[in-house]
């Protein structure tokens, strides 16, 4: 027996081999399905109240996290089983973050940047205005030509008898006494050239009249060969007035003296005196006084 040295105490075991902590602690779905139980509820009445869906609930409670779709969701999954049995859920999901690498990192934010300024484009110019304001302009044209051209034709349809030649300038002799030349050869009379390009200009086939109060108003009345009235009223002075029919029209002028009378494109004179009432007919051809 050696003196001194006291006998090594025999080795018990390491430390790793001794039961720890962790190791007697319930897994988070054993301890909610446990809370469930001891709550008196069952999983489909916890299903109904959290509105989460029978089979996860089931999966949780065997500590199968994979159906809830990701972390995030497994862990709102357990904090809304734990209200719903009566249990605190923080140290159910520090325990779950525990296991299963931690609490997720949040997502890092989107950086903030300055958004491109957008650039107006230059204007184009308006195609359709254009067109529009381009046919307004056709159309107007259009019609302006139209009226200019219906007033000449109805100018130009008036009879030419009616308008009177101006004087023809004097002939002058060397020594200023204004006397005309004998051997100078007579000029046409105007005014018979202009009635008989009249009685060629108008229709042979029907009676053409044309009155015009020339020298003051008169009443007039107009009728057909029927003995229908086509017009009959005051003409002022000034005014003209041409009647038409296939065979005969009447007149009756109230006032001769003041008419100037057309009848087929040929002047009719010595109508009458002023105030005198005239009742005249005319049929086609050269005119003549019924």
């Amino acid at each position: 027996m050696s003196i001194g040295n006291s006998p090594e105490p025999e080795d018990v075991g390491s430390s790793s081999e001794l039961p720890s902590e962790e190791d007697d602690r319930a897994s988070v779905g054993r301890s909610l399905q446990q809370a469930r139980i001891n709550a008196g509820l069952t999983v489909d009445e916890v299903s109904s109240t959290t509105r989460v869906r029978v089979p996860i609930v089931h999966a949780i409670e065997q500590d199968d996290f994979t159906r809830c779709g990701g972390r995030v969701y497994a862990r709102g999954h357990i904090r809304t089983l734990a209200r719903a049995v009566g249990v605190d859920p923080a140290p159910l999901v520090a325990q779950y973050d525990a296991e299963h690498g931690g609490r997720p990192s949040p997502t890092p934010a989107a950086p903030i940047f300055e958004a491109e300024r957008i650039r107006p484009e230059p204007r184009r110019p308006n195609w359709t205005a254009a067109m529009v304001a381009a046919i307004v302009a056709v159309v107007g044209f259009v019609g302006f030509t139209l009226f200019n051209g219906g007033a000449q034709s109805g100018s130009v349809s008036a009879d030419p008898a009616s308008s009177k030649p101006s004087a023809a300038p004097s002939a002058k002799s060397g020594s200023g006494k204004g006397k005309a030349d004998p051997k100078a050869e007579p000029k046409a009379d105007p005014k018979a050239e202009a009635s008989a390009s009249a009685i060629a200009g108008v229709p042979a086939n029907k009676v053409t009249v044309k009155l015009t109060a020339e020298n003051g108003q008169t009443w007039m009345s107009a009728k057909d060969h029927n003995g229908k009235l086509i017009e009959e009223g005051v003409l002022k002075r000034g005014a003209s007035k041409t009647f038409t029919d296939s065979k005969r029209i009447d007149l009756v002028l109230g006032n001769a003296g003041a008419v100037q009378l057309f009848v087929n494109g040929k002047e009719v004179k010595n109508l009458g005196d002023d105030g005198q009432v005239q009742r005249l007919s005319y049929t086609r051809g050269d005119p003549s006084a019924g």
